[in-house]
């Protein structure tokens, strides 16, 4: 039989390091919007569309992530398939 993969896990450091640029893309944007000099509601409009951009992003990410964890199933369940079928196979069985 196959190996069991091993689960790829992010780092501590990489999992900090992601959390700290989007706090700081995102405080960035923020000051930038209310530094403009734009009326309230210019400002307010870009503030929704900075926040709908990061949770269409957050969707999208996590659909990805779902697709390609499900191939993996799909995928497993194959091999697993033809690991039996080669497992049942006698090349020198006589008919």
């Amino acid at each position: 039989m196959s190996e069991t993969p091993v689960k790829q896990q992010s780092t501590a450091a990489f999992y900090g390091q992601a959390v700290a640029s989007f706090a700081v893309a995102i405080v960035a944007t923020a000051i930038g919007i209310f530094n403009l000099e734009a009326d309230a509601w210019v400002r307010a409009f870009l503030g929704i569309a900075v926040l709908y951009l990061v949770t269409s992003a957050f969707t999208l990410a996590k659909i990805i992530r779902d697709r390609q964890e499900a191939g993996q199933i799909v995928s497993r369940v194959d091999q697993a398939r033809v690991e039996q079928l080669l497992a049942a196979h006698d090349p020198f069985q006589k008919l």
